[in-house]
């Protein structure tokens, strides 16, 4: 009996030691640092705000695609540089015809796909194929509707054969999209790009890792990148719709960078600039900002009403008062540091009583006790739609409407996602909208054209303009043109119409902005406008 007691008892005390060890480990396996834990110090990595979810991730396609994601995962043949400068990137050199037609580019060597599979001729025309395919689908861009046809000649060379002479076709490949490559994983069965890719697979610096929707983006380092790989191992991108949110998280120390166009007041930015707790930086004027009439509006299809918008609102002290004198106040609709821009115009000031003669003089009479001018039992009433994640949009559209109605205009202004902005653009179901040059290395050539080619609304929005056939004539003889002296003659022509109709109102010149904390070093803008920065920033420990 008591032998086998004790049996059970030391049975019992093995079993509760036994018990106690496997929870000690337990514990101590929870208490310990994982690996991500201790890789964590090591990583070099940032975490920056985007009004927007990134998108789809399609190199073809357009919005929702934010322009600065699919650049650090797709690249062009050629890229674009300070100054203009066009290097080669993915075709490490080209040769062009004589008569203008041909483009032959020779790839460069060992490049590969994210996914290790080879960059070739092949795949290069393969993404041709599908972007031509779809041709209504850019149409605003020069050289898709100039392009013919292309060849893969050999593994290591493509050529380009275009219907007719194209001047700025090297500056249309280096844009973001929608000529760049996607791998061959990434393509649908039937190839057609334009509903969807599988993944993004792209030869460029940056993988996307993980995402989701509305939330956040993580993008890593590319270890099959042929070039300079990055200092950064990793970039987040956060999706914070609202600037002062986004402010407020800079601030906490949530994000290392905030960086873009309109991310956050002009008034936050100095408040940050102003403290040493920060570094910061301006660009030098990337776009024009300006309002865009439609005169398919029966009320705006007369130039004394367009004209009457532009002299009745203070333009300079707008810019100053919203932008903090950080832009600055556009006379001309493309700034003068672009090609064949340098053209001299009489400025559309601020004349309160020129802007109610105009008015007058078209039949807008303003009725006795009321605030709205009439026309034949109609009132002035107008409609500005803005990009509502976009404060400094929303404070200009605030002020026009304040001080039109000094002048009899009633203006309502409308607060919409940017997806759902361009759609009403293209549709043609606006009255006035916010609306920008594309910068470089679009313009000027992808301004003008826009002008001219239907389908983007801004072509739509110039119908009544009376000169418009002869306008949509000039576009095109300037874009095929191979005389540079004739080149400058219509690029003349066309943009000081374009001034005079005042359909295209310029408002102020766009400049980025970026704000970072002290540990992010080397930040550089992009002299694409639409590239990301990425690439040369290190963060010290």
């Amino acid at each position: 009996m008591f032998n086998s007691g004790k049996k059970a008892i030391l049975l019992m005390v093995g079993m509760i030691l036994l018990l106690s060890t496997a929870l000690m480990g337990c514990n101590s396996q929870e208490n310990a640092p994982t690996v991500e834990q201790d890789a964590s110090p090591t990583e070099k990595a940032i975490t920056v705000s985007w009004p927007r979810d990134i998108g789809p991730m399609n190199p073809h396609t357009y919005n929702p695609s934010q322009l600065f994601a699919q650049s650090m995962i797709y690249e062009p043949l050629v890229s674009y540089k300070e100054g203009g400068k066009l290097e080669p990137h993915l075709a490490e050199s080209w040769s062009i015809s004589e008569d203008g037609k041909e483009y032959t580019f020779k790839l460069r060597k060992n490049v590969k796909f994210s996914d290790g599979t080879p960059f070739n001729a092949a795949i290069v025309k393969k993404n041709f194929d599908a972007v031509m395919s779809n041709p209504k689908l850019h149409s605003w861009l020069g050289v898709i509707s100039a392009l013919e046809k292309t060849e893969a000649v050999d593994e290591q060379t493509f050529k380009m054969i275009l219907k007719a002479p194209y001047y700025p076709t090297l500056q249309d490949l280096s844009l973001v999209r929608p000529v760049r490559f996607l791998g061959e994983a990434g393509f649908p069965d039937d190839g057609d790009t334009s509903k969807g890719v599988k993944k993004p697979v792209g030869t460029g610096p940056w993988m996307l890792s993980e995402y989701k929707k509305d939330e956040y983006a993580v993008f890593t380092r590319n270890p099959n990148y042929w070039g300079e790989a990055p200092k950064l191992d990793k970039v987040t991108v956060k999706i914070i719709p609202d600037a002062e949110t986004r402010v407020m998280a800079f601030e906490k120390g949530e994000l290392d960078l905030i960086y873009g166009e309109g991310v956050i007041s002009m008034d936050s930015f100095n408040q940050l600039k102003a403290s040493d707790k920060y570094g910061s930086k301006l660009s030098e004027p990337v776009g024009t900002r300006s309002l865009l009439l439609n005169t398919t509006n029966e009320k705006l299809a007369d130039q004394r009403v367009r004209l009457a918008l532009q002299h009745g609102f203070n333009k300079q002290a707008m810019v100053e008062g919203i932008t903090l004198g950080l832009e600055e106040k556009a006379d001309n609709i493309l700034s003068k540091n672009f090609p064949y821009t340098n053209i001299d115009v009489a400025p559309v000031e601020y004349n309160v009583e020129k802007a109610s003669a105009y008015l007058d003089e078209a039949g807008w009479k303003l009725p006795a006790g009321k605030t709205v001018r009439e026309k034949d039992g109609q009132p002035l009433e107008l409609e500005l739609i803005y990009d509502k994640t976009d404060p400094i949009q929303k404070a200009m559209a605030e002020t026009m409407q304040a001080e039109w109605a000094a002048i009899g205009v009633k203006l309502n202004i409308t607060g919409l996602e940017l997806t759902v902005q361009i759609k009403r653009r293209r549709a043609g179901e606006f009255d006035i909208d916010f609306w920008y040059n594309y910068g470089a290395p679009y313009d000027p050539h992808s301004f003008i054209n826009v002008v001219a080619e239907k389908g983007w609304g801004v072509s739509e929005a110039h119908s009544r303009v009376p000169m418009k056939a002869e306008l949509d004539k000039q576009v095109k003889e300037a874009l095929a043109s191979t005389d540079e002296t004739k080149r400058q003659e219509l690029y003349g022509s066309i943009l000081k119409t374009l001034q005079e109709q005042s359909a295209i109102v310029p408002v102020s010149y766009i400049k980025k902005t970026v704000v970072y904390q002290k540990n992010v070093k080397a930040f550089s803008f992009p002299a694409n406008r639409d590239e990301h920065p990425f690439n040369s920033i290190e963060v010290s420990e």
